[in-house]
């Protein structure tokens, strides 16, 4: 999946209407594009407008790490996160910001989440995930190699290597988060083709 933004600033979401002036972001709010499922960027919105409920679809990246023993990493969601605290999750996932190329975001969550800056991202898949508060596109990629990540601890509590094996027993049990769970069972063939 690659974004293509307009040679313009894009307009702002939600569009003003009579009833609705124009909307204002706050300061140091992060701002996302608005896309269409095939990458081309016909907007931008704030954090609290993408989370707010309104699905309108905005990009994010996942990154499974894969070590030489056939092991996948998973990250357990800080406590601080309003959702989904400590549940197990993607090594890396994160949002596009408005006029990052994915590869770029995908290399800034990477660092910013684990301390990854050296890493070969093997493409998985791209799929549209949408749960109660939002609408995303997912760009799915996988690394493998003998990586040590050092999980940054505002985003991360703590991460370790899992098994294949232990990660299909844990499904359903209410330890992983709904969006992982459905991401692993879909790619879990590619991944382990990667080996």
């Amino acid at each position: 999946m690659e974004l293509i933004y307009p040679p313009y600033l894009a307009p702002l979401y939600p569009l003003p209407n009579v009833d609705t002036p124009e909307v204002e972001i706050k300061r140091g709010e992060e701002i996302f594009p608005v896309v269409e499922p095939n990458g081309l960027v016909i907007g931008r919105m704030s954090r609290s407008y993408a989370h707010s409920g309104c699905m309108v679809l905005h990009p994010v990246i996942h990154l499974h790490l894969i070590n030489r023993k056939g092991e996948l990493y998973l990250q357990k969601r800080s406590m601080k996160k309003n959702l989904l605290p400590g549940y197990w999750d993607t090594a890396v996932g994160g949002h596009i910001s408005y006029g990052e190329a994915v590869l770029e975001a995908l290399y800034r969550e990477a660092s910013e989440e684990l301390g990854l800056t050296e890493f070969n991202p093997v493409p998985v898949m791209a799929y549209t995930f949408q749960n109660p508060r939002e609408k995303e596109i997912a760009a799915v990629f996988a690394a493998i190699g003998d990586f040590e990540p050092v999980p940054d601890r505002d985003e991360v509590d703590e991460g370790r290597w899992f098994s294949f094996k232990e990660i299909r027993s844990m499904i359903g049990k209410d330890v992983l988060t709904p969006n992982f769970e459905s991401e692993f069972l879909k790619i879990y063939k590619q991944l382990q083709a990667l080996l």
